[in-house]
């Protein structure tokens, strides 16, 4: 793991980007881990730079991977070299972090979860980095293996207080999504300058002044170019196609110059992208080569060097002779490698080299790849699960089982995010006269496929017609294809375009006996309304041998909250993050803490749906993907900052806008009309109440009724007002809650003026859990009843209201109550902030564990990050409160309690 040798020809040119080296090698000297993504075109001198970067890394120990084109489909493949040197410390790993690195590098078995295979690797590197600062040097990132580069971005996001430093190199046009969102620095040509120097320093090269030009001007600053076209000695013909293209075609003419033996070894070579010499060797013996004679004769050209690895000089030497070998010459080097692979240390490695060695169709290899896809599946390899399955079909000889596995590949590419070649797959078998249940299964992936790509709205008329084609050979998954037509249709739509196409296709089928349907119960709050739905969806959400939760969570929420019932909301919510937290789900958690947001929000602790939405990020951050937006949207709309709830509106909106998602736009126009109303800007609440429920949305539709009745009364629209409380009323009183009750109370207040529906409603949410809803009930008897001139008696309810606001941190109502008091002559008491005022999200959740009495390992576990970035956190944290222990956290305000 020592620095090791590198090149010592000295860097021509890049003063700017040996700066940013050298910045980086100083940042994590210094103890803040540092990351560089170098980005450029074949041979542009990005693995240079990585060499320089080597070199100048005095006082470090470098640990390197590099991609391979035919390792790309291998889960953790690079990660694994890049981790090897390191690998005796694994057993002073804490548990969790050392099975997850054993599963993933397929020591042990098990399912993998990258982004706790990336902590696990921060564990692993940060304790290599206690002693000397470490720099890990990854080059062709573009050919890494997905799983790898997953765990690798999850790893340079979260070195920030680490001794760590980072370099990637990937070769552009080729993007790497993940790498692109990291700190980064084009590669470009050298100057003409630079260029004649490079050129001039081949002291073993003469060239006359003509040739010179003529190769400055072909090359374009290229440095590959200017060291590889000399060797041609400057009379090849003028060629006007990319440079990378000629220095392949240079290479080729070099391999062309190799007796057969050597050739066929550079082929072997080319085609073990492990460099192993333990395979190569005996691989070549198999075709008969004279190792000793054909080694030194391909080391001459320059091409490629054997040692402990097997290195060629460049990438674009590798595929150069890779790709210009016919294919029976391809066939035999992956044959001969199988038979020198172990098939027992090694069985996917072999049954790859088996499949490219064929020359046809072979059950027996078909088979093998499809218990390697098995394998790969299960480490968390789906991509590599993807690539085994497909070649899996194309070997496979008999045509119902090529189909079945057609399929399969389609579904495990869908898995891996490759949408397009799903379905190019599916198209393969839609004319080949498919049974009921085949035909039904490619309409499901296509439906997901639909999905998945967003702007396609075709998911669920796709699962529709899944569901009647199953109706009559499986009608119980066709009723769930019908679920999951609805479901996509909240998403990508809304509910009620498909609700009666579903209801409709669900008639023809009947639900499993004793068992209470959702589908059934659906039915009658379409035709009957909530009065007469709601003992059949109670009973839907108990769902008797299990809640419909565990099958249907998001929709399980919906029906809740049509419910107004909020006790079972929190159970779903409580049941979300037990099992997501026990399974590692990284979805499943992160609806879980969506909703643990939506209910903080609903029950007004604002610290708890902080923590939750920061927590929500981390796993977003640590997977890769995007933070939800409508639990932020929900906590920015209670909390009531003007500003900053705008600008998450217009992103959400633009978000939704690209999406098509309907569900995202109904929470937008609820969330805007909660701000409004706190903001006392009535015409625009009431316009946007009306946006959120005017689809009739499950759960949305409901909420955003008080707040309709409540803008449309302030704005003089008592007809509009009235229509939404006898919805609201019809709701509430189906749910039976206080809590809505009380709610629809206040609106009847609203609506009809009358003093007792004021009364009742503050009666009904005294001991309401929904704390702003209870606030809220205050807020309007008082100013009714300052209104109505009885100044000691608003007083006191206004009073009440702005403490439970401004207590809350639920600033725009507690303003309003605030501005209400004034207008009787009192003053409103100023509050002093609660703590999560002074914190960030992230902070804030911290803070909140550690009073817990959670350990900084804990809670890097909990957040995905390292304990060293939990103690910094903590330093901040210490410095903003005026605090200087873990202990003092508990008695903070809304933080250790």
């Amino acid at each position: 793991m020592r620095n090791p040798a590198t090149s010592s020809t000295p860097v021509i040119g890049r003063r700017v980007e040996i700066a940013r080296i050298d910045e980086l090698l100083d940042t994590a000297r210094n103890g803040r881990g540092a990351v560089l993504v170098l980005r450029g075109p074949a041979g542009i001198g990005k693995s240079r730079l990585l060499e320089q970067a080597t070199g100048a890394a005095t006082g470090y120990d470098v640990v390197t991977a590099c991609g391979t084109e035919f390792e790309a489909d291998l889960p953790f493949a690079a990660l694994h070299q890049l981790c090897a040197p390191l690998l005796s410390q694994l057993d002073d790993l804490p548990a969790p972090h050392r099975d997850a690195l054993r599963v993933a590098f397929g020591l042990a078995a098990g399912t993998p979860e990258v982004f706790r295979i990336g902590l696990a690797t921060l564990e692993l590197l940060a304790r290599a980095a206690r002693n000397r600062p470490l720099l890990c040097v990854i080059d062709d990132a573009h050919w890494l293996d997905s799983a790898s580069t997953q765990a690798l971005t999850f790893l340079a996001r979260r070195i920030t207080v680490e001794r760590i430093a980072m370099m990637f190199a990937f070769r552009t046009p080729s993007p790497v999504d993940e790498l692109d969102r990291l700190p980064g620095l084009v590669i470009d040509g050298l100057s003409d300058a630079e260029a004649r120097t490079l050129l001039a320093s081949q002291s073993h090269v003469t060239l006359d002044e003509q040739v010179r030009d003529r190769i400055l001007t072909e090359a374009r600053g290229h440095p590959l170019a200017l060291l590889e076209m000399p060797t041609a000695g400057g009379f090849a013909p003028l060629d006007f196609s990319s440079v990378p293209t000629r220095i392949e075609r240079g290479f080729v003419e070099r391999l062309d110059t190799l007796p057969e033996g050597a050739q066929m070894l550079m082929i072997v070579a080319s085609a073990d992208p492990t460099g192993d010499p333990g395979l190569l060797w005996p691989a070549a013996r198999l075709l008969d080569i004279d190792v000793p004679t054909s080694t030194a004769a391909a080391t001459a050209t320059g091409l490629v060097e054997f040692g402990t690895r097997i290195r060629f000089c460049h990438p674009l030497a590798r595929s150069a002779v890779y790709r210009v070998a016919d294919a029976e010459r391809r066939r035999s080097a992956h044959r001969v490698l199988a038979e020198a692979t172990d098939a027992i240390a090694d069985p996917d490695r072999r049954v790859w080299h088996r499949a490219q060695a064929g020359t046809g169709p072979d059950d027996d290899v078909a088979s093998d790849l499809e218990r390697s896809a098995a394998r790969a599946q299960a480490r968390g390899g789906v991509v590599a699960a993807a690539a085994f399955a497909e070649r899996a079909a194309e070997l496979t000889l008999d045509a119902a089982r090529r189909i079945d596995r057609t399929i399969a590949a389609a579904e495990a590419h869908l898995e891996a995010g490759a949408t397009d070649t799903a379905a190019s797959l599916l198209a393969t078998v839609e004319t080949t006269g498919l049974d009921a249940l085949r035909y039904a299964q490619v309409d499901q992936l296509r439906g997901r496929i639909a999905f998945l790509r967003h702007n396609d709205g075709k998911g669920p008329d796709l699962m529709l017609r899944a569901a009647r084609r199953l109706a009559e050979v499986d009608p119980q998954k066709s009723r769930e294809c019908l679920l999951d037509a609805l479901e996509m249709s909240m998403v990508v739509g809304r509910a009620h375009g498909v609700m009666d196409r579903v209801l409709e296709a669900a008639r023809s089928t009947a639900p499993a006996a004793g068992t209470p349907d959702v589908l059934d119960a659906l039915a009658v709050l379409s035709t009957q309304g909530h009065l007469a739905a709601a003992p059949l969806l109670r009973k839907a959400l108990d769902g008797g041998d299990e809640p419909l939760w565990v099958r249907r969570p998001a929709l399980s929420v919906m029906i809740a909250g049509e419910l107004w019932d909020q006790p079972v909301h929190a159970e779903i919510v409580e049941w979300l993050l037990k099992t997501g937290r026990e399974s590692g789900s990284p979805m499943g958690l992160r609806l879980g803490l969506a909703q643990a947001t939506s209910r903080a929000v609903l029950t007004g602790d604002l610290a708890e749906a902080m923590a939750a939405v920061a927590e929500e990020e981390a796993i977003a951050d640590a997977t890769g993907t995007i933070p939800l937006s409508y639990p932020r949207l929900h906590l920015a709309s209670i909390r009531g900052n003007r500003e900053n709830a705008l600008e998450l509106f217009a992103e959400a909106t633009a978000a939704a806008t690209a999406s098509g998602s309907g569900q995202l736009m109904a929470n937008v126009h609820w969330a805007a009309a909660v701000l409004h109303n706190g903001l006392a800007n009535y015409p625009a609440a009431l316009a946007a109440a009306q946006q959120a429920s005017v689809h009739g949305d499950l759960l949305l539709a409901g909420l955003a009724l008080p707040e309709l009745i409540e803008a449309a009364v302030r704005c003089g629209d008592h007809a509009a007002a009235t229509v939404a409380l006898k919805s609201l009323t019809e709701r509430t009183s189906a749910g039976g809650t206080g809590s809505g009750l009380g709610i629809a109370a206040y609106a009847r207040g609203l609506v009809t003026g009358d003093e007792e529906h004021y009364r009742q409603a503050v009666e009904l949410l005294q001991d309401s859990p929904l704390l702003p809803y209870r606030g809220r009930a205050l807020l309007l008897y008082g100013e009714w009843l300052r209104r109505e001139g009885r100044r000691r008696d608003c007083r006191l309810h206004l009073r009440a209201a702005h403490d439970l606001f401004s207590g809350a941190g639920i600033d725009a109502f507690a303003e309003r109550a605030a501005g209400e008091l004034r207008a009787t002559g009192e003053r409103a008491r100023s509050r002093s902030g609660p703590a999560q005022d002074e914190l960030t999200m992230q902070e804030l959740n911290i803070a909140r564990l550690v009073a817990t009495g959670a350990t900084s390992n804990e809670v890097a576990a909990r957040l995905f990050i390292s304990p060293r970035t939990v103690d910094a956190h903590l330093r901040n944290i210490f410095s903003k409160l005026d605090i200087s222990s873990r202990r003092q956290l508990r008695d903070r305000p809304k933080i250790g309690s």
